[in-house]
């Protein structure tokens, strides 16, 4: 959507250009991946050097009274993550160094979970096993360090398209660590980025598809829209709704409600308020008449 907008938007922006783009910004998804567990290696890292600090204090604190001050340091998953030596690799060889030259969210970070009600309940409990370290780092990522504004903020600046990948990222991080096991291999934190070639050859089919078939797309949307002219619609809702039929004709394997759910949900995300109630009826209007001329010929998995 984002590079079917930027080439209508730009006569110098080449479908070439897009392509390379959007492959660029899928592969830089798994750079924010990284990130995110290169953030949970530095808090366990910040937590080991505040550890080293308190054992040097002559006045004891709040924290001192915990019944196992290494707790934190010694959780079981956050160790399986900080030893991952294929994920360490990993950061070493794509110097991922964005914590390091920018420590303060670290701190911030760190300083945000010392602060919460779930830091102090682990702390304060005698002994844990395994089952209770994954749900403390669970809750964690989930309440303190996926929510946090600052670490939003800082992946908005440094790019653009990661704003739309943060909830994506996150939501997987998190599922990911429910599902962790003790015996899982060390390739367990290093996943792939796509489950297949697939998945990249539809992006890149659907995105050239699309731009070279627009004249054919828009014709099928004018006549669809007795009370709007092609003018009036606006520039997202047309995309929306070029894309989605693109979808509906030319992959067959995709049910059609998937296609129009998929799209009323980008409507809603990224254009006007009523736009997922207009682009939904079009569509429906349309699946009804390809069913009725047989265009719609879709087959596969999931149809029925």
């Amino acid at each position: 959507m984002q590079c079917i907008y930027a080439i209508t938007q730009s006569k110098d922006e080449s479908l070439e250009k897009q392509e390379k783009f959007l492959r660029f910004s899928i592969d830089n998804m798994y750079t924010l991946y990284l990130l995110m567990m290169s953030l949970i290696i530095e808090i366990h890292q910040r937590g080991a050097e505040q550890l080293k600090i308190s054992s040097k204090k002559y006045l004891a604190t709040a924290s001192d009274t915990f019944p196992d001050q290494k707790k934190f340091v010694n959780n079981r998953l956050l160790s399986q993550i900080v030893n991952n030596e294929p994920l360490k690799a990993e950061l070493k060889k794509r110097k991922l160094e964005n914590w390091y030259l920018n420590e303060e969210y670290v701190k911030i970070i760190y300083n945000n979970i010392v602060a919460s009600s779930t830091y102090e309940d682990y702390m304060s409990a005698e002994g844990s096993n395994w089952a209770e370290d994954k749900e403390f780092v669970v809750t964690l990522f989930k309440d303190v360090i996926a929510p946090d504004e600052k670490i939003y903020d800082y992946f908005e600046d440094n790019n653009l398209t990661w704003v739309d990948d943060i909830p994506i990222v996150n939501t997987f991080i998190l599922k990911m660590l429910r599902k962790v096991r003790p015996d899982h291999p060390t390739s367990y934190f290093l996943p792939r980025l796509l489950k297949d070639q697939e998945d990249l050859d539809f992006a890149k089919k659907l995105l050239r598809k699309t731009l070279l078939k627009d004249a054919e797309l828009t014709k099928e949307i004018e006549g669809k829209t007795p009370n709007w002219d092609k003018d009036r619609i606006a520039d997202m809702d047309a995309i929306l709704l070029k894309m989605a039929i693109c979808e509906l004709l030319n992959f067959p394997s995709i049910p059609e409600k998937v296609t129009i759910n998929e799209f009323l949900e980008i409507a809603k995300e990224y254009s006007t308020p009523k736009s997922s109630i207009f682009i939904n009826g079009i569509l429906d209007n349309l699946v009804k008449e390809y069913k009725k001329d047989g265009k719609l010929n879709k087959m596969g998995r999931g149809l029925i």
